[in-house]
């Protein structure tokens, strides 16, 4: 029996979600496997990104890119320097704008605690529900 479509947030930073996009491509907690492994074909991801670049400081605070799934498993790459991340193809709507999070804390249902809405996304991948999505 099929669990049916669910709904992902991924949380990378700025640059880093822009190179997914151009390479077709989705890695979460800096390509771990059991996130990658969580995601079936069809499912959604949203990437959230809290900074411009990940070693920077300069905050976004966006929502960055949104995206379907569309192969059946994860696959492993080779980066050099000992970096085998694991990925998953995602086929990115590329008309999607960046959307400022703010906005939206009131109505997004996954954010328990209004004023520390931050927290949300301190563990780098997450199921939500299909109306917050």
């Amino acid at each position: 029996m099929s669990r049916g479509i669910k709904f992902w947030v991924g949380v990378a930073s700025k640059d880093h979600v822009e190179n997914g996009i151009q390479w077709g491509i989705s890695q979460f907690c800096h390509g771990k496997m059991a996130p990658a492994k969580r995601l079936k074909r069809g499912d959604f991801v949203i990437y959230y990104s809290s900074k411009v670049t990940m070693d920077g400081s300069d905050p976004y605070q966006k929502f960055t890119a949104i995206g379907v799934v569309v192969d059946d498993a994860p696959y492993q790459v080779d980066m050099g320097n000992d970096f085998k991340p694991f990925r998953r193809n995602i086929m990115y709507m590329k008309e999607a704008q960046h959307v400022d999070i703010r906005p939206l804390i009131p109505e997004l249902d996954f954010i328990k605690n209004k004023k520390a809405w931050g927290s949300a996304f301190r563990f780098g991948f997450f199921e939500i529900d299909r109306a917050s999505f």
